[in-house]
């Protein structure tokens, strides 16, 4: 096992300012030691470990010089999972088979940018729109609005027309496969597409093409899902700042639409894809869909295969459906939950959707009371939210979260990893952000952190679980509502695995406002019910930018 964990931690390389070459100092282990936060060593202590210092060092010097893939995992996999019961039963994947007939007329009252994946369905579904239509129809918005948005990196035009006409003629010969058919969509730019460049938003890695499709590419491809474009990302998946632009609000343009799942919510809020595919290891799902007003589903940590995709955080890492409403989430996540075990941290979970057809029966969810009594900018429409949840019939339940351990470096550690040939070849200079809080300092500041401490945070981290586990069991509840930013549930539910969805409930200051709930593992179905029941109720998912 210790090869894996220096794999990840290759700080003494840096820490003992030595090279192979010459011999380590005592002098030069007691500075190190100063940086690491070692206060048990004495003179003694240092001359004995300093044949074994060496070894290490040239050790590490020998894993450094060794390329290996972004697409490698490491030998520790991470799972949500305490124990058996807590999988699903039933492990397949399911969905509704066919939608219901649209009502004539509603796509000339609206037009077609505003309208859901389930509305869409039900006009390819009755022969009243084809899928070469409506893939024509959103690469023209995606043309005419992207320089303003800057949210695409690349077209798919040619393989998105070739999959609508294919589409279109299984309809014709009588086969349909499923609600997604035909539909068009955007994938963040950090899925592998084949025969297109796949550049993780960063100048380093412009020109790469990795040639396959990526797991969720390809679920979405064998659903019916046209692929229109590959969308925006914040650099190596941290904001919304990429090596072309700054990826922009549509109801603020002047602003950025935060990420780092950047293209993905800016597309689907001003109107230029009826979803997106977005990814989220601390925020990169329920960010941007805050600030731009659309619906982020984070499913549980392992349900969705990340093979084919940029990896940042191998036991963080999770991909999602951004879209206009709860229901049209539920659709996308039961095309992309199949399990695939080239994802070695891949649960299999399944997935089996029910679209909510009416307000649930009321029930039991909790909320983080002393987190909503909070003074921060959304707190008169987070308490109005809750206000609504109660009049549909909900009980709300006072619960606490358990106390966050200082563990945020575990995802700077595997980051760093992931990208240590970017660091130590210079190249991460050519990033577009260069700060303290950007990868390129982050980067290097990780490799200080000791292996020990990696693996200690990684056991207060299975501590954090059981807390988090205890808080569904005991207060009795599958779903928790949680102000989107003013908590610590964003932090925890990253680091334990929870899934989450985030949907609009507000506008401040000319931009919307969200509100999230999270659920516990694998309950993605009670999430989308409760979501359902509050946008159903309010009209906050209708609001659309004006200028698009």
């Amino acid at each position: 096992m210790k090869p894996h964990l220096t794999l990840l931690l290759i700080p003494f390389t840096l820490l003992l300012l030595a090279v192979t070459a010459a011999a380590i100092t005592p002098d030069q282990v007691m500075t190190a030691a100063t940086v690491l936060g070692l206060d048990f060593l004495d003179e003694e202590e240092v001359e004995l470990m300093l044949p074994d210092l060496e070894e290490n060092l040239a050790a590490l010097d020998s894993i450094s010089h060794t390329t290996i893939s972004n697409a490698v995992s490491p030998a520790l996999v991470f799972s949500p999972v305490l124990r058996p019961e807590q999988l699903p039963a039933d492990t397949s994947i399911s969905a509704p088979a066919a939608p219901p007939n649209l009502p004539q007329g509603r796509a000339m009252l609206t037009g077609f940018e505003w309208m859901t994946v389930e509305e869409l369905a039900g006009m390819i579904y009755n022969r009243q729109v084809t899928s070469r239509t409506l893939t024509e129809y959103f690469l023209q918005r995606l043309k005419e609005h992207d320089p303003t948005l800057h949210c695409v990196i690349t077209l798919t035009e040619e393989r998105a027309l070739e999959k609508a006409d294919a589409m279109d003629a299984e309809l014709a010969a009588g086969t349909y496969r499923g609600y997604l058919h035909g539909i068009p969509y955007g994938a963040k730019d950090l899925l592998a597409a084949r025969g297109y460049p796949t550049t993780w938003g960063a100048e380093p890695y412009r020109d790469q093409t990795i040639d396959l499709d990526a797991s969720v590419v390809e679920q979405l491809d064998a659903a019916g899902a046209v692929l229109c474009a590959k969308l925006s990302m914040g650099a190596l998946a941290w904001g919304d700042v990429w090596y072309g632009e700054m990826t922009r609000n549509p109801w603020k343009v002047d602003s950025g639409s935060s990420g780092s799942s950047a293209g993905s919510a800016s597309a689907v809020a001003a109107g230029l894809l009826p979803f997106a595919i977005g990814t989220e290891t601390l925020g990169s799902i329920v960010s941007p869909s805050t600030v731009c007003g659309t619906t982020g589903l984070r499913p549980t940590f392992g349900r969705v295969s990340r093979y084919g995709a940029m990896a940042l955080s191998w036991s963080m890492d999770k991909i999602g459906p951004i879209t206009r409403s709860a229901r049209d989430a539920g659709l996308v996540l039961a095309a992309i939950a199949h399990y695939d075990p080239r994802d070695a941290h891949a649960v299999r979970a399944g997935f089996q959707y029910r679209l909510p057809l009416d307000i649930p029966a009321p029930r039991r969810i909790g909320y983080l009371k002393g987190s909503f009594a909070g003074d921060y900018d959304f707190a008169a429409n987070d308490s109005m939210a809750l206000e609504k949840l109660r009049e549909i019939g909900y009980e709300l339940v006072e619960i606490d979260l358990p106390n966050a351990p200082e563990i945020g470096f575990i995802l700077s550690v595997e980051a760093a990893a992931a990208f240590e040939s970017l660091t130590r070849s210079g190249d991460d200079d050519l990033l577009a952000r260069q700060m303290r809080n950007a990868w390129p300092n982050v980067f290097r500041a990780a490799h200080f952190v000791p292996a020990v401490a990696y693996v200690q945070a990684n056991r207060l981290r299975r501590e954090l679980m059981e807390q988090m586990d205890r808080v569904f069991a005991e207060n009795d509840i599958d779903v928790y509502v949680n102000p989107s930013w003013n908590s610590s549930s964003l932090f925890i539910t990253n680091m334990t695995g929870q899934p989450s969805i985030t949907v609009p409930n507000g506008m401040h200051e000319g931009t919307p406002t969200s509100i999230t709930f999270t659920g516990g593992l694998f309950k993605e179905q009670a999430l989308i019910e409760v979501a359902t029941a509050f946008q159903d109720a309010t009209q906050w998912d209708e609001q659309h930018p004006p200028a698009f």
